[in-house]
């Protein structure tokens, strides 16, 4: 019985009836798949996220506990507030502009001819089964940038009843897809 255990715990197991859950468990499936084709990931960009989430914060935390009480802080919890205000709206414009569904991304991977690297994204919207998953160059105006490519697929296809992944039949379609993308366009004469 302790043997068997381990091999449990290996399994992807989600709740079939919460979407997010779904979605959160192929979406690391994903990286993973990815991550282990070579490509490294990228965290500039969440990293980025994180510093302009301590800076909201710090704002917060300076005009909660400020010294002087509100009546004679009036101005500076104003200031307080309108920086608030902006940082939060830079923070969800980099959210809206760069991110948008992307989960992941990545740089080249080693000895490889591209200079660019993956966005990977992917959207399975609410009461629906479809999964959609992107990927796409992270630098679509390289020379180097392959074509986008995406599969939208019924989820059911890759649980059992029971909400276990089956991974085998889900990292074929990925790697098709990565395949897809990788694939020399045909040139034609």
């Amino acid at each position: 019985m302790q043997e068997k255990k381990p091999a449990m715990a290996a399994k992807k197991k989600t709740n079939l009836l919460d979407h997010n859950s779904i979605k959160h468990l192929l979406d690391e499936s994903v990286t993973e798949i990815v991550t282990s084709r070579g490509y490294v990931e990228n965290v500039r960009l969440s990293n980025f996220r994180l510093f302009m989430g301590a800076i909201i914060i710090a704002i917060a935390l300076v005009a909660q506990f400020y010294k002087k009480k509100f009546p004679e802080n009036r101005e500076f919890l104003i200031g307080c507030i309108v920086l608030y205000v902006v940082f939060n709206g830079l923070l969800q414009l980099i959210v809206y502009t760069k991110e948008k569904n992307a989960f992941l991304f990545t740089y080249p991977p080693n000895g490889s001819y591209t200079s660019t690297g993956l966005v990977v994204s992917s959207k399975l919207p609410r009461f629906s089964d479809q999964y959609t998953l992107s990927i796409a160059s992270a630098d679509p105006k390289s020379i180097s940038a392959g074509k986008p490519v995406e599969f939208t697929k019924s989820v059911t296809q890759w649980f059992t009843k029971d909400g276990v992944l089956v991974e085998g039949l889900f990292w074929k379609a990925v790697e098709g897809l990565i395949n897809d993308y990788a694939a020399e366009p045909k040139k034609s004469k």
